[in-house]
């Protein structure tokens, strides 16, 4: 404001009227200011001054009063009077008078860019001789000043529509951001963009790029919900690929706009208005598409607003179908734990371990679980784990009995970076990453004395030291233990820490061999029939009542793991549709287990290390031969980690893939 005052003051002319006509312009940046229109800066001219009235007048057909001072209503019939004169001091780059019997009508166009058509009127008083010169100043000055108020006003109107505009899009996107799927976000977003853009149907065409195709969401009036269409298709088409919105007020005079898809859908298409959809990362995710303006065409500030909400869709759609593919996986992944913490069966033994399990799940206490190698510890360990409040939590398996005791503390407890020669990074340990949830310590009864005194310093103080760390962190795990060996003959013999078998079994599961619970036998080669010939692709296998019998009578020496492991083979190399005793038979020639080591032979005539060597080879590929082929399966056999039994035939020369 103070530039402008310095800026009229330095040209106004030394003379009586300077002090008047700072006046008015004091008073008309004052009035502005105040009241921030133009109305409210005319009455402060128009008292300032003391004229009799002041308009601004603008010409569309004829010339009519935007703007009035005082009693401008009474002086409306003289301005709507003297069109030609309006329209004459339109053209003139100074003031023109108009003597009327109400006094002296003065007039100037006002700056033709910012106000076009627009002209500056007073009405004064005619008494004063010297009124044409005086008021032909004040007026010149008064326009310069106006033509920087107008163009404040409109750029604060702009804004104030911007901003209004931008309320709008942060509301319509909090309201997206509820939406939990696509189909619900899309109808959403198509309601938004119709209230918002005053049009009559809206659609997201998503980008389908595998199939090159574009699919409308909504898609009102097609059967189905869905329409599709080839992504070079049309008005959307072109937007997608030019990735340049496009405005077509008229869609007869467009070429590429396809009336079959109004027969489709039974719409007439009058005006498209057509933005892409572009991600942050500059990745095109589809079009947004708004269609017929009810009032008028669609205008550049129409597709500014389609622009700034399309921004916005693209990242909150992004965000739910990532959040939708998430959810799939999650639920994958539950439905995969769920299949991997079943426990098949009808026995007599299975429904007592289902109460079992149920009644500890809701606990926090310690379980001991035994039973033979193969009956299903692990699997135990899960379902109690998923009926458990820490269901949500991780489940972190660690088999003790391939832990190195120079490795123990580091993988159970985690170390820092520099804590030894290969520590080149700082890691959590197993404790730590079971955090809120249930650590699996499998083969217990394998683990060093050493690491038995740890573990048990953990289980009572319930927080570790990093290795090579100082400070002390706090768990919150539940610890379920198993083993396949008499712990409390380990206790008695003085290889188990007595304390420690206390704390783990509080509570004490036996898992019964499969022997045992024969009743079950059938129904676990139903269920994994089923899941494996899912995964092979096939239709389901029948069995024989004769493979029924031999199933039956078999005894399992690998419990379920050894059935599992026949199932799976059945399942992926069974050659007909129905598996026969013989089949059954054969597969457990090869791979069934035996309570003696199997006879095998080792040349003479070797040194005592070469004829150990022999024999360890032999062995080791009988017990993969047992395992059908899986490495993991019998290291289980042979007491050994997958890892170890890899590093053993490598130092006996044995081919890894062979």
């Amino acid at each position: 404001m103070s530039s402008v005052y310095w800026f009229t003051k330095s040209r106004l002319p030394s003379s009586d009227e300077t002090e008047s006509l700072l006046a008015l312009l004091e008073a008309a940046v004052e009035g502005a200011v105040r009241s921030e229109s133009l109305q409210g800066w005319l009455e402060a001219v128009v008292r300032c001054v003391g004229a009799k009235a002041g308009w601004l007048a603008r010409r569309a057909e004829q010339w009519e009063v935007s703007y009035g001072a005082a009693a401008w209503q009474e002086y409306m019939g003289q301005v709507q009077a003297h069109q030609s004169f309006l329209t004459h001091t339109q053209d003139c780059e100074w003031v023109g008078t108009y003597p009327t019997d109400d006094g002296m009508l003065l007039a100037c166009p006002l700056n033709s860019q910012l106000c076009p058509n627009t002209v500056l009127l007073f009405l004064v008083k005619a008494e004063d001789p010297d009124v044409s010169k005086r008021w032909t100043v004040a007026l010149h000055h008064a326009r310069a000043l106006l033509s920087w108020i107008v163009r404040a006003i409109e750029q604060a109107r702009t804004l104030q529509a911007q901003a209004l505009d931008l309320r709008l899009l942060l509301e319509t996107t909090r309201k997206l951001a509820a939406c939990r799927d696509t189909t619900q976000l899309l109808e959403a977003i198509a309601s938004a963009a119709t209230e918002m853009l005053d049009a009559e149907r809206a659609s997201i065409f998503v980008w389908d790029r595998q199939a090159r195709e574009v699919v409308a969401r909504p898609a009102l009036g097609v059967e189905g919900g869905e329409l599709r269409l080839p992504d070079r298709y049309g008005i959307v088409g072109e937007v997608l690929h030019r990735g340049e919105p496009a405005i077509v007020n008229d869609v007869t005079e467009h070429p590429r706009f396809k009336p079959d898809v109004d027969q489709k859908t039974g719409f007439s298409t009058r005006s498209v208005l057509a933005v892409p959809l572009i991600d942050p990362t500059d990745r095109k995710l589809g079009v947004f598409e708004v269609l017929n303006k009810r009032s008028g065409g669609f205008s550049t500030r129409d597709r500014w607003l389609l622009e700034r909400l399309a921004e916005q869709v693209a990242v909150v759609l992004q965000n739910t179908q990532e959040r939708e593919r998430l959810a799939r996986v999650a639920s994958d992944y539950a439905a995969h734990q769920a299949a991997a913490a079943r426990i098949v069966g009808q026995s007599r033994a299975i429904r007592e371990l289902r109460a079992t399990i149920a009644r500890l799940a809701q606990t926090e206490l310690p379980v001991l679980i035994q039973g033979e190698s193969g009956t299903g510890k692990e699997v135990v360990a899960r379902a109690i784990h998923l009926q458990s409040r820490r269901r949500d939590g991780p489940f972190i398996a660690v088999n003790c009995a391939a832990l190195a005791e120079t490795l123990l503390e580091s993988e159970l407890f985690g170390h820092e970076k520099g804590a030894f020669t290969d520590a080149r990074e700082a890691r959590p340990g197993k404790f730590e990453l079971a955090q809120g949830g249930t650590l699996f310590l499998d083969e217990i009864g394998d683990m060093s004395p050493a690491g038995q005194a740890k573990l048990l310093r953990v289980l009572e103080e319930k927080s570790v030291y990093r290795v090579g760390g100082t400070k002390l962190i706090a768990v919150d795990v539940r610890v379920i233990a198993a083993t396949n060996r008499d712990l409390a003959r380990r206790v008695e013999e003085g290889r188990f820490r007595e304390d420690l078998f206390f704390r783990l079994s509080v509570v004490t599961i036996q898992l019964p061999p499969l022997r045992q619970r024969r009743d079950d036998v059938l129904p676990l080669v139903e269920y994994f029939l089923e899941r494996f010939c899912h995964d092979a692709g096939r239709a389901r296998l029948e069995l024989t009542d004769a493979a029924r019998r031999r199933l039956l009578e078999h005894d399992w020496p690998g419990n379920v793991r050894e059935l599992r492991n026949l199932v799976e083979r059945l399942a992926f190399l069974a050659p007909g549709p129905r598996i026969d005793a013989d089949e059954i038979e054969r597969i457990l020639a090869t791979t069934a287990l035996r309570k003696e080591a199997p006879g095998i032979g080792v040349p003479t005539g070797l040194t005592l290390s070469e004829a150990t060597a022999e024999f360890q080879r032999r062995y080791i590929r009988e017990a993969i031969e047992r395992a059908g082929g899986n490495v993991a399966e019998a290291g289980r056999l042979l007491g050994i980690h997958r890892a170890n039994l890899y590093r053993k035939m490598k130092q006996l020369g044995m081919n890894r893939d062979g």
